[in-house]
């Protein structure tokens, strides 16, 4: 999820593309079809639209109180529709995975504090925002830490550098050192390793006018909570039955350790 108002910062999980002819999962209506469950274009389409207007709507409001008249890029929500079938998608999956795990799910973000806090009150959107961020921070908690692999470690301090977390050019001695030093590495890589599992398990086929599918992570250091985008499965290694892939100002849930050897 990259909302504007959002600390940029976050694991976030990519699932690859696949093809709709793929199971006879072809419908151009569909966005998503995970399981038993599908997700309409029409839906993605509703939450959006909803995002959007409130946004504006809010964003004009608040600049002409202090007579200042808005220019269309303050008025642009910075969020996508990928962005809101990465958040359906990975309620489903999340929910499933807390489910078989049996991990207590906490409401530690609320609906109404989330939309305010982007933006964006009273919406759908915000609403899954919040659902999600509970699910991953459980997840988190609640899963057993997990190894980090050379490669795994490199896409988190891809993902680290792109959220502007890390600095960039670490060679690869310089991130085992560094990402070793932090926890929350090896509880997101947890994270990361049952939503990839979920999906082996599932039938998922993704409409392809969505080149990928992140899940949002959330990570607390020294400048606040911060959101980043950790890939789960890569999108170069796409293939056409994504069940056998190849190896959101503040918020204030707890969840992830202090990230000092990272921010540094």
């Amino acid at each position: 999820m990259r909302a504007r108002r959002l600390v940029a910062a976050a694991s976030v999980a990519v699932l690859a593309a696949s093809s709709l002819a793929a199971c006879g999962r072809s419908a151009p209506d569909i966005a998503a079809y995970v399981g038993d469950s599908t997700y309409s274009l029409s839906r993605v389409d509703a939450i959006y639209d909803e995002a959007q207007a409130t946004y504006e709507e809010s964003v004009r409001t608040a600049l002409q109180q202090r007579g200042v008249e808005p220019s269309p890029e303050q008025l642009k929500l910075n969020v996508q529709r990928q962005d809101i079938l990465n958040l359906l998608v990975g309620i489903d999956l999340g929910k499933r995975i807390a489910a078989e795990k049996q991990v207590q799910v906490q409401d530690q973000l609320s609906a109404e504090q989330l939309g305010q806090e982007l933006g964006v009150p009273n919406t759908e959107y915000a609403t899954l925002a919040a659902e999600w961020y509970d699910l991953f921070l459980a997840l988190q908690a609640g899963l057993p830490p997990a190894d980090l692999t050379d490669d795994s470690r490199g896409r988190l301090y891809q993902a680290l550098v792109d959220a502007g977390v890390a600095p960039a050019g670490w060679s690869a001695d310089e991130q085992r050192q560094q990402l070793e030093q932090a926890p929350f590495t090896r509880q997101v890589s947890a994270v990361s390793v049952a939503l990839q599992d979920e999906v082996e398990k599932l039938d998922v086929t993704v409409n392809p006018r969505f080149s990928s599918l992140e899940i949002p992570a959330l990570l607390q250091t020294q400048q606040g909570l911060r959101q980043y985008n950790l890939p789960y499965v890569d999108g170069s290694d796409a293939v056409t039955d994504i069940s056998t892939p190849e190896p959101l100002p503040s918020v204030e849930p707890t969840g992830a350790e202090a990230t000092e050897p990272v921010a540094s």
